[in-house]
């Protein structure tokens, strides 16, 4: 559903009397255009500001991307600020990097980005050293939400055995930069391994991968499959008969094949591995995409709306995912699970106790997994926040204005927003990411 308001604030007179009017106005933001050729990565220069060795990598990562990179501030406009904060052991070194980052932030082009890259505070840590790396936080949540234009900005967090220029580290930093991550803001991939490995090609990471999409027959999912399809999956689409001939749509267009299947039945896993193994030989990605809302003021609500919520959304993940992982030799280079949280799951939302519940369930069911799978996979969740979907458009006028502007980029997100951080999530270069809950939410006002 388009944003009709985003669109007057954009253009002719509209544009000039929401300027004198002090009226937020959103951005158009910058997307990935499939149909496009030799879009940069960048919109512009790269700054890069740092010191030591860490800095050193990051600024060959880039020179090696073509990006035009510079160690201090140019003339003119900046496509991205990358800011190394790796080596810091205490407070008070920061301040020279954060005022180098200040003096710039002016210059953001349009669609720029700000990326710092951190270490994470352990629980071992000294306080000075714990005090910073926990500070970077803060920071780039706050800087976050004084970016305009479309901007954004958003963080790499390395494990203490993982170099910056490991896979992960620059898959993520990759990620953030790109046109991909249009709605992520003020959000963290922590890269907990040096697990991973660079695709021969970034613009099809996914090359000979079979990716396992439910709920593929309409907005999210049959976005889901398309951008699956767009980096170089093949893609079988799940989804129940009734939503067959949408599915059948959706897996012509991708190429793929349609399975129409309620997965809360007994045996869907193994079903969905039968068809999977026949045409393709092995699963490598599973994206647990199907849900449903039945939304009821909790004094309100009949039994079988919350049991139907949860069966759908958590416990046919929990037993899909039981028969996937114990499946011999299904996925030869470890399987990816990639689940659909939600931000309703991390903050609550009032008339969504059965919703909300099931989405913090997701929340901790791959935390639990990411443990299982460590070295043979990867586990890891999406939560959207608010999505232009069908469901969203039945959301009361005046309520889904004020939804869409409680983030800090003014708007809500587009579904190809969450396809593109569940591709991300499913490549390669994401091999040493795991266990994380990624955000595609703009900076939602809620939670963390």
């Amino acid at each position: 559903m388009s944003d009709a308001y985003l669109e007057l604030v954009n253009s002719g007179i509209t544009k000039t009397l929401a300027t004198k009017l002090g009226l937020p106005r959103p951005a158009h933001l910058r997307r990935t255009d499939p149909s496009a050729v030799d879009t940069p990565l960048v919109p512009g220069r790269t700054l890069v500001i740092g010191e030591g060795p860490d800095t050193d990598a990051i600024a060959r990562v880039l020179l090696g991307w073509d990006l035009d990179v510079h160690r201090n501030a140019p003339e003119g406009k900046v496509g991205a600020v990358v800011v190394v904060l790796t080596d810091l052991t205490s407070p008070e070194q920061a301040s020279q990097r954060v005022r180098a980052l200040g003096s710039v932030l002016r210059s953001l082009a349009p669609g720029g980005r700000v990326v710092t890259v951190s270490r994470a505070a352990g629980p071992e840590d000294e306080p000075a050293v714990a005090a910073v790396r926990h500070g970077v936080d803060g920071l780039l949540r706050s800087v976050a939400k004084e970016l305009r234009a479309g901007a954004t900005g958003n963080g790499v967090v390395l494990g203490e055995t993982v170099s910056p220029d490991a896979p992960s580290a620059v898959g993520a930093l990759r990620f953030l930069l790109s046109a991909r991550s249009a709605f992520v803001d003020g959000q963290f991939v922590r890269v907990s391994t040096p697990d991973g490995a660079a695709p021969a090609d970034w613009t099809r990471p996914l090359e000979g991968r079979v990716a396992v999409v439910t709920g593929a027959a309409r907005g999210i999912g049959a976005e889901i499959a398309r951008v699956l399809h767009r980096d170089g999956a093949q893609v079988l689409g799940v989804d129940v008969p009734a939503a067959g001939e949408s599915l059948a749509t959706v897996m012509n267009e991708v190429g793929g094949i349609a399975l129409q299947l309620d997965i809360t039945a007994d045996d869907a896993a193994e079903r969905i591995i039968e068809r999977a193994r026949a045409r393709y030989g092995r699963i490598d990605v599973v994206v647990h995409n199907a849900g449903i809302t039945r939304d009821k003021l909790l004094a309100n609500m009949k039994p079988e709306q919350w049991d139907a919520v949860v069966a759908v959304n958590i416990e046919a993940q929990l037993r899909m995912n039981d028969v996937f992982l114990a499946a011999d030799g299904l996925a030869p280079d470890g399987l990816r699970l990639v689940s659909l949280a939600s931000t309703s799951g991390i903050a609550g939302n009032r008339g969504q106790t059965n919703y909300g519940f099931s989405k913090a369930a997701v929340i901790g069911m791959t935390r639990s997994l990411a443990g299982r799978v460590a070295g043979a996979g990867t586990a890891n969740a999406v939560a959207p926040g608010f999505i232009e979907t069908e469901m969203t458009a039945r959301i009361p006028t005046l309520t889904r204005q004020v939804a869409r502007r409680l983030n800090s980029l003014q708007q809500g997100g587009q579904p190809v927003d969450v396809a593109e951080a569940i591709a991300f999530l499913a490549s390669p270069q994401a091999g040493g990411i795991n266990g994380e809950v990624l955000r595609v939410c703009g900076q939602n006002m809620v939670g963390q």
